[in-house]
């Protein structure tokens, strides 16, 4: 079976009449919910564990909340191109659905097959709406047995499948390319088991990050990781993306915190390694195998991850500076005078500051400054954590690091700042056709390539701005033209890649390979080590049915 291989190709005009749409509903409906399609994802109500999980009763289900991510009632699939089309991407020999495939799904899963068009646009399309499979079906198992079945079948059938969690993804990773079966983990939200003299949750692969998080919270605990679509991302997808997040400085990457996985392997063997423990020294640590590999050696059905107690004191700080040079002397200085306390230290720059303000309405509290800074802190200790940055911000400020800054204490008044961070995403997609790149580079080349590209575009980019996880290396490129512009694409790639290579970054810091950069893994990993990648990929999924096109540069899979 020969693989697809994926060549550049100028978008049509659809995709530029795609992207007018996307202004136009932006600027005027930026926070208002999916059109309602979107809510007949919910579906057949929760049913009895599966067989594996007895041994773990299920607790509860996480108080249900769901908070669209960046999506508007103006957004159409049909306005966005085949990704197939764009890309020049030829199919698989994967075998085409049949009669005799939807009766085993129906047998299987009654009233959680979907197949309505209009309820399948929403799975079909990535929310940047710059990618666009043609699946017919989407299939919403409970439980892991059921999980298993589908890809028994879907395996000795040769049929391809999608794995599915909050469609958040940034890389073209959870949609399809053709016409791939789309396994939705929706309906897979129980939490099974909560620990509170160990802090380990256990819970099912489709439970929203964000309803996790609350309910934890009741607990005096909270999740180790927090995004910006932490109402719609499942934690399923944030294990297989190995996502990083605004907490990652304080608590770990999911390597570290995810202590056990339950995963469906492409021939339906369940490979349980559900463990609760923190230390394990028998042989292999199999569940690294599957964080970050983005669905394509098996589907994650559930979790357990070590949670920390909540803090009883938080205190944030927005301050403003008038260069890059001195935001990693205020680095430096944070990480002395707060040490144990620091949970944060997130930058943006002016252009971000100004995107959030114009189209989101959001206020500044400080003067204009070419950068910003949100430091969070976090302890037990109220008295002794205010009196750490207290001391910080007066020796910062004392000695002209910072010219503006204030700082929140009280709930609203710190979501407000943190707005001004997390919500830039969402401003740019209002801004144009946006053009992302989620990279790690050496500190002290954080910020030169921000400016490196602004040089290199000119007038041809309508933005180019940096925002990112300072604290862990984590630089967010975006780049904004008014439209899609292929000329503007080629002076980005591959130079932004070779820019990266050269200074010894990643291409990819948190969002994954996907689709759309998996053919760039050669900038920031060795032929060798990618070679053994698709030799594991071989052994776990020989037919190549899990998530194909994705993660891996394009080869040759054995028939089988």
């Amino acid at each position: 079976m020969t693989s697809g291989h994926v060549t550049p190709s100028p978008r049509r005009d659809r995709v530029f009449m795609a992207y007018a749409v996307v202004l136009l509903s932006c600027a005027m409906q930026c926070r208002r919910a999916l059109c309602k399609q979107w809510l007949h994802l919910f579906g057949r109500k929760s049913v009895a564990p599966s067989a594996h999980l007895h041994t773990l009763p299920m607790l509860s289900k996480p108080q249900q909340r769901r908070r669209q991510f960046h999506w508007t009632t103006g957004y159409r699939s049909r306005d966005v191109e085949f990704t197939h089309v764009q890309y020049n991407v030829q199919r698989l020999g994967f075998a085409a659905i049949t009669t005799e495939d939807m009766a085993f799904f129906n047998d299987l899963l009654p009233g959680c097959v979907v197949t309505d068009p209009d309820i399948l646009e929403a799975s079909n399309v990535d929310w940047l709406r710059t990618m666009r499979g043609c699946s017919q079906l989407l299939l919403r198992p409970q439980t892991t047995e059921e999980v298993s079945q589908i890809l028994r079948y879907c395996n000795s059938r040769n049929l391809a499948v999608n794995p599915q969690g909050g469609n958040t993804g940034l890389v073209g990773g959870s949609v399809p390319v053709f016409d791939e079966i789309i396994i939705s983990t929706v309906q897979m939200d129980n939490i099974i088991s909560f620990n509170s003299n160990s802090g380990v949750l256990t819970c099912q692969a489709g439970c929203i990050l964000e309803n996790l998080n609350n309910y934890l919270e009741e607990q005096d605990f909270i999740m180790p990781l927090d995004l910006g679509s932490k109402g719609s991302c499942h934690i399923g997808g944030n294990v297989a993306t190995n996502a990083g997040g605004l907490r990652l400085l304080r608590y770990g990457s999911l390597r570290g915190t995810v202590l056990g996985l339950e995963v469906v392997l492409a021939d339906g063997t369940i490979l349980n390694c559900l463990t609760s423990l923190r230390k394990d020294n028998t042989g292999y640590d199999l569940k690294q195998l599957f964080i970050g590999a983005e669905g394509t050696l098996g589907i994650i059905t559930a979790v357990s991850v070590l949670c920390p107690r909540k803090p009883a004191a938080v205190n944030v700080a927005l301050l403003g500076c008038d260069s890059f040079e001195k935001i990693l002397d205020i680095f430096k200085e944070s990480k002395g005078m707060l040490g144990e306390i620091l949970s944060a230290f997130e930058f943006l720059d002016y252009s971000c500051r100004e995107v959030v303000c114009e189209h989101l309405k959001l206020q500044n509290p400080l003067q204009e400054t070419p950068f910003y800074i949100l430091i969070e802190t976090s302890g037990s200790n109220d008295v002794h954590d205010q009196e750490k940055l207290n001391n910080f911000l007066e020796k910062v400020m004392t000695s002209g690091l910072v010219t503006d800054g204030t700082m929140a204490t009280e709930e609203n008044k710190i979501k407000a700042l943190w707005a001004l961070r997390e919500r830039i995403t969402e401003a740019l997609v209002c801004d144009g056709f946006v053009y992302k790149y989620d990279i790690s580079l050496p500190l002290e080349k954080f910020y030169e390539i921000v400016i490196d590209m602004r040089n290199r575009l000119g007038v041809r980019a309508k933005r180019v701005v940096g925002y990112g996880h300072l604290g862990d290396g984590n630089l967010h490129l975006n780049i904004v033209s008014p439209a899609f512009d292929q000329q503007l694409l080629d002076s980005i790639e591959p130079y932004l890649y070779e820019w990266i290579a050269q200074h010894y970054g990643s291409i990819s810091a948190e969002h994954g390979l996907g689709f759309k950069k998996k053919n760039c893994i050669y900038f920031s990993k060795p032929k060798e080590a990618v070679d053994l990648m698709q030799q594991m990929k071989a052994i776990l999924d020989p037919k190549g049915i899990l998530n194909p096109y994705k993660t891996l540069p394009s080869f040759t899979w054995s028939s089988h």
